[in-house]
């Protein structure tokens, strides 16, 4: 690793949480962009645009903070697909429980974009993973239960793989940190292209 830590754009302590079992050093800086959906926004391009914003805000905050700022910054978005229906957090329990109603019996994609910014380096290097994720049917009493915990309001899509909803997936297909909210392999790569020696994962 390189002696300055990451940034992490993000006030996620699920990010957090990945990048110190991955053994990552991070400081994390909360961007300030409002997550906004544009119409006609499509998988992978959304995510991407977003985590980009974001590690933007924080690099220019931090800069003007201190001019001789150089450390990498990491911005991330994820974003849960019902169809071409992008599902951000719930706003509140109603809404919760509506996207848990959809998702219920269907499979969905999760979609995290990646942003890595870094001194010297003339444009962002992007990416975008992709999982797909069926759950099996759940019935109301579930998603009552389920919503009045309060885990589903700070996730997208309602609902955290890593939490009591993964007593409702049946079924997976790609990166099951990807669901949490950070593709740990999908990172680990982005570092080794860019000369900063990630550890094993």
């Amino acid at each position: 690793m390189t002696p300055t830590p990451l940034i992490l754009a993000s006030a996620s302590p699920r990010r957090a949480e990945l990048l110190r079992q991955a053994g990552i050093p991070f400081l994390a800086v909360p961007s300030r962009i409002r997550e906004t959906f544009p119409r006609n926004s499509r998988p992978g391009g959304l995510e991407t645009g977003l985590a980009l914003s974001k590690a933007r805000e924080v690099a220019a905050r931090l800069k003007r903070r201190d001019p001789g700022f150089s450390s990498w910054v990491l911005g991330a978005d994820t974003v849960v697909w019902l169809g071409e229906r992008p599902l951000a957090k719930p706003r509140d329990f109603t809404e919760a429980r509506a996207m848990l109603r959809g998702l219920s019996g269907r499979a969905h994609r999760v979609v995290t974009g990646l942003a890595l910014l870094g001194p010297g380096r003339e444009g962002p290097r992007l990416a975008a993973e992709a999982t797909r994720v069926r759950f099996r049917k759940l019935s109301e009493g579930e998603i009552r239960d389920y919503v009045a915990t309060g885990e589903p309001l700070d996730k997208a899509g309602a609902y955290g793989i890593q939490g009591r909803a993964g007593a409702f997936v049946s079924r997976i297909e790609g990166c099951y940190f990807n669901v949490v909210g950070l593709p740990l392999a999908r990172l680990s790569a982005m570092l080794e292209a860019e000369g900063r020696q990630s550890p094993p994962l």
